[in-house]
């Protein structure tokens, strides 16, 4: 799997930074959230050596549906271990097109007239491993963001009932920052994430800009952009170049 070596570099980063005695969090706390995403998708993939197969000129693959999910956090005070987060996403995109032009996708070849059905499923779990390094006005968190796939890539001709389909199944490892201002005297507040990993000719970047507020009791709701970029060279024998990008909105509550 092609970014699982740069899990033991970030590990190693991690547990050094975990020891320096800045990082405390000051009180436990557990929140929950459900989140709305509403992505347009767009890009290319292929397998490996093959042309480029375009989702939208070439294959008509509609936009995920609206992905709603809930969104588990845990913050507590003991320094050597990371803060946790879990959210899962549903990013399937379908697709039904009369081919303009002939593609070949794994070995099997689609001709220009041919009726194609097609997948592009990048959904996974996503686990942050993060340590707050500033908890003011100005909140600063750093970490690594873990993102589990468990799709696939797959083309399926009417005529001679050819298939073609590609798993995908890997675990990527990326660095994750997170920062947030707030605004005085308000509850209101300015965030920004971004995880984010580049290895040879392969990378993948999470990131979301936010307008939230928050109750003095713990009762918050933020809205703003979410993009997702997922560029793979020779990765399973695909290669993508492939974005989700779209209004994203999440309300939680902090206990």
């Amino acid at each position: 799997m092609y970014l699982r070596p740069g899990l033991k570099t970030s590990a190693l980063a991690l547990f050094l930074f975990a020891t320096s005695p800045q990082v405390v969090a000051d009180i436990a706390s557990l929140g929950v959230g459900v989140s709305y995403w509403e992505p347009e998708l767009s890009g290319t993939f292929s397998s490996s050596g093959d042309d480029d197969i375009d989702l939208s000129d070439d294959l008509a693959t509609d936009d995920p549906s609206s992905s709603s999910s809930i969104t588990l956090t845990l913050e507590h005070p003991i320094p050597a271990l990371p803060n946790l987060r879990y959210q899962a996403y549903d990013l399937d995109g379908t697709g039904r097109a009369t081919l303009g032009s002939g593609i070949v996708f794994d070995g099997e070849v689609y001709s220009a007239g041919d009726t194609v059905g097609s997948s592009i499923d990048l959904s996974h779990d996503e686990l942050v491993l993060y340590y707050e390094v500033l908890d003011n006005w100005v909140n600063f968190d750093l970490g690594v963001t873990l993102k589990s796939f468990d799709g696939e890539a797959a083309l399926v001709g009417d005529v001679n009932t050819n298939e073609s389909r590609i798993e995908i199944d890997e675990t990527i490892p990326m660095l994750f920052l997170a920062a947030r201002f707030d605004l005085p005297l308000s509850g209101l507040y300015l965030s920004a994430e971004i995880s984010t990993l580049s290895i040879d000719d392969s990378s993948a970047d999470d990131m979301s800009l936010m307008l939230g507020y928050l109750t003095s009791f713990g009762l918050g709701i933020e809205g703003g952009i979410k993009t997702f970029e997922v560029e793979l060279d020779d990765v399973d024998d695909l290669d993508t170049d492939i974005e989700y990008d779209g209004v994203y909105v999440n309300g939680y509550f902090r206990f």
